[in-house]
């Protein structure tokens, strides 16, 4: 049985009416409070990610130190493979026995590929051996279209990850290390005196004030320049990757336009308030003859500020419902219709509880439908 329209709400248009125009070549931006999708280019494309890799290399280091097989003031060996890293380091040597926490930092930081090596070798022995436990973990975490050859990021032709998956991974770094995600806002970080001039984390977007806490910038020849980004205003938390962009300066630009974008564009609705009935369903042998509907914590829309439309929403559910009903049982679900962008299905449940009905009240409602059935065959 599909109950009758039971709220028609004042939405904005659909989230594709307001797309942004990026010059990145991938982009995926998510708002993580709602799961929202704001954006999406070639989001699942398998691409060279550079130093943006270096994130799954501090996730696997982060959950080493969680679980305790490392602490942070664990000195790890440098090896000569490590000293030999080009690109971005630390200037390690084979008589330095960097702390978890140094290496850390010289990852985040410096984008330290030496360091990186030194991660892996401690973890693992080997960085190949590395890598693999790498893929193992992507596939754990849902990252589909990413695979690592080594684990800093390195130019290889099977080391490859996506737009999406970059932000998946982002997402768990947040949520699975808040205490250690910190690291990612540092601005700045000198191992040992050692090349002050290389002290600074190359995320543009630290020290513009919008609310930036992370998370990794990349670069090579082939991958162009690409960030993954993550800021804070208010109560919400975007995530926004780029790839593929030409210049420095085109990154940095680009990513503090998503930002402005992702928070400027889009506002936050409250539908349906926490434990307001939303619906009423008829209850068949219950001490009472309905039972009112809700949802668990209400419910949120992030929505284009700007363009309203109308949407509708029904509650859908099989009734009439057998009693007893115990509140907070799953009943049904809220449909809400938002032309362009489809349903949102959110639980309804139960708002109280309905016992059975007695004796006489299992009689009268017995009768009560016996006579509405030979009403029915009467008129036909």
């Amino acid at each position: 049985m599909r109950a009758a329209l039971i709220a028609v709400l004042t939405l904005l248009l659909p989230l594709q009416a307001l797309a942004f125009d990026t010059n990145a070549r991938t982009a995926w931006v998510y708002d993580v409070g709602t799961g929202t999708v704001l954006l999406e280019k070639n989001a699942d494309r398998a691409i060279p990610p550079a130093s943006m890799s270096k994130l799954m290399t501090v996730y696997m280091l982060f959950e080493a130190v969680s679980d305790g097989r490392l602490q942070m003031d664990t000195r790890l060996p440098v090896s000569t493979k490590a000293r030999e890293m080009a690109g971005s380091t630390m200037f390690l040597n084979e008589q330095d026995r960097p702390t978890v926490e140094e290496l850390i930092k010289g990852i985040i930081v410096l984008s330290g590929n030496d360091a990186c090596v030194v991660v892996a070798e401690g973890l693992a022995g080997t960085e190949e051996a590395f890598a693999r436990q790498m893929n193992e973990k992507a596939k754990s975490l849902g990252m589909n279209n990413s695979n690592f050859a080594n684990s800093s990021g390195w130019p290889h032709p099977d080391h490859v990850m996506s737009a999406h998956d970059l932000g998946i991974l982002a997402e768990h770094l947040i949520d699975d290390f808040p205490e250690l995600y910190k690291f990612f806002a540092l601005k700045e970080f000198r191992f040992d005196d050692r090349a002050p001039a290389n002290r600074f984390n190359r995320n543009p977007l630290l020290a513009l004030g919008i609310g930036a806490d992370g998370l990794k910038t990349g670069h090579t020849e082939e991958a162009g320049y690409g960030l993954v980004g993550s800021a804070v205003q208010g109560e919400r938390r975007v995530i926004f990757v780029v790839t593929g962009l030409a210049t420095e300066q085109a990154r940095a630009e680009e990513a503090e336009r998503i930002a402005a974008w992702a928070f400027r564009d889009f506002t936050m609705k409250e539908v349906v308030p926490q434990g307001e009935t939303v619906a009423s369903a008829p209850v068949w042998l219950g001490a009472k003859s309905s039972v009112a509907l809700t949802t668990q914590n209400g419910l949120n829309v992030l929505m284009p500020v700007g363009a309203e439309s109308g949407v509708t929403a029904e509650a859908v559910y099989s009734g009439p419902l057998s009693a007893p009903i115990t509140a907070g049982d799953r009943l049904g679900m809220l449909q809400i219709e938002i032309p362009g962008v489809g349903p949102a299905n959110v639980p309804l449940i139960a708002a109280e509880d309905v016992a059975k009905a007695g004796f006489f009240g299992r009689m009268r409602s017995a009768a009560m439908r016996l006579g509405g059935e030979a009403w029915q065959a009467a008129r036909q």
